[in-house]
């Protein structure tokens, strides 16, 4: 084996331990607090700058194929975001249900991946969201990448596939979020 990590475990050991959160839900799930609204679609488009009257004008949306006011489908993981406040009932639930269980980012951080930034994101719409609709989202792993040498220093890309509902359960769109865990130039000599 070789020489250990922060882990406490050497490389080998904390490969397997992170292959083996692959394909599984590390028990990661958001719930919006606040049904999708008008009130934030404007928040969003003021913000962004998109006067798209499918997402602005009553009438206009009206008389579109949507049959009413849509959100832009860039807002799906807005809906869902934790910000400041308490857990969910269900957020509560689930993290009980975890248990002493670590997540494969909590693993990362006391082997000594401190450090995090996000390389990419893709985005796929089932469907428009409209006033009204009710978002969870749950987190998958999909990977972990092994060591890899960046320039900003040493770490392991983890990608996880977000799949987000409505009330009935349905999927309404799905987001692959990667990001990279490096340990901090400080430690590894950079």
């Amino acid at each position: 084996m070789g020489e250990e990590s922060s882990f406490g475990v050497g490389d080998a050991d904390l490969d397997t331990i992170l292959a083996g959160f692959a394909g599984t839900s590390d028990g990661a799930q958001g719930s919006c607090p606040y049904p999708v609204n008008e009130p934030m679609i404007h928040h969003w488009c003021d913000a962004i700058g998109d006067r798209n009257p499918s997402y602005l004008d009553r009438d206009f949306a009206a008389k579109s194929t949507f049959g009413g006011i849509v959100a832009p489908p860039a807002m799906l993981q807005a809906w869902t975001m934790r910000g400041l406040r308490p857990d969910t009932p269900d957020e509560a639930a689930a993290k009980q249900a975890a248990g002493d269980r670590k997540s494969v980012l909590q693993v990362l951080d006391e082997a000594g991946y401190t450090s995090v930034v996000a390389t990419n994101c893709e985005q796929e719409y089932v469907r428009y969201l409209e006033p009204g609709d009710q978002l969870t989202h749950t987190v998958e792993v999909e990977s972990v990448s092994p060591e890899k040498k960046t320039g900003l220093g040493i770490g392991r890309f983890v990608t996880q596939l977000y799949t987000f509902r409505d009330q009935k359960n349905e999927v309404v769109g799905t987001m692959r979020f990667r990001i990279l865990k490096f340990k901090p130039p400080s430690e590894t000599g950079k």
